[in-house]
């Protein structure tokens, strides 16, 4: 595992552990940011264009579910998340009149849509988990409309040696109330503290972003070691 990548068995059992993560999701992940985690979302979803939009490795729906508007397609690659997450934001969808949201189990690596076909497309804590994050945005870049915007966030890091510090924040702080939460020592979050480790920092993904194809990518730091935002956009004409 590194910065790009992860061999078929870590990414098999990644899968394991983040649908594992399902029951206490949310919970955990208030507590590792300090209840930022809510504010962040809002500032994705206002960078979100109207129309037909992507979210990439939705989990169990908690960005998705206010998201208003737009026709909305929402995948992953856990079956169990898909279905936690349709119940989740079709009903909040439904309480306000939106239409339902389109669920579709997929991986970013091979997404099953049409060239230029989303008006935007995110991922949010969920790039991270990408056994390859080069293909998988050349495929983001594939599926979007010409001039039209790519947005990650993640928790970069400033450098390597603020990486350490935030894995020992993972396996510390979050794995301790996680161990307390889940009733088990060997609990999901133990393992995904390696895809932080593994994941590199705010340059790296600048660089690979615009490798692949985009352009007018602007990283926006809201948290150190714990959000960063890349903003990108489809050239018009390639």
């Amino acid at each position: 595992m590194d910065t790009a990548t992860m061999g078929e068995e870590e990414w098999n059992e990644l899968q394991k552990n983040l649908e594992a993560t399902i029951p206490v999701y949310d919970r955990i992940n208030r507590f590792a940011t300090l209840g930022q985690v809510s504010r962040w979302r809002r500032i994705v979803r206002s960078m979100i264009p109207e129309g037909r939009i992507l979210e990439i490795g939705c989990g169990p729906g908690s960005f998705a579910e206010d998201l208003e508007g737009r026709d909305l397609f929402c995948l992953d690659p856990i079956p169990e998340m898909i279905e936690v997450a349709r119940n989740r934001v079709n009903g909040k969808r439904e309480e306000r009149g939106d239409p339902p949201a389109n669920f579709v189990e997929g991986k970013a690596e091979e997404l099953p849509f049409d060239d230029d076909y989303f008006d935007a497309v995110c991922t949010l804590f969920s790039f991270r988990d990408w056994y390859d994050k080069r293909l998988g945005l050349a495929e983001a870049l594939r599926v979007l409309k010409p001039g039209s915007t790519m947005v990650i966030i993640d928790p970069a890091k400033i450098n390597r040696i603020h990486g350490l510090l935030g894995a020992l924040w993972m396996k510390i702080w979050v794995g301790t109330y996680a161990r307390i939460v889940c009733k088990e020592k060997e609990h999901p979050w133990k393992w995904l503290t390696k895809t932080y480790s593994a994941f590199g920092t705010t340059r790296d993904y600048v660089s690979m972003l615009e490798e692949v194809g985009f352009e007018q990518v602007k990283p926006r730091t809201l948290f150190p070691g714990m959000a960063t935002i890349w903003r990108a956009r489809k050239p018009l004409s390639e």
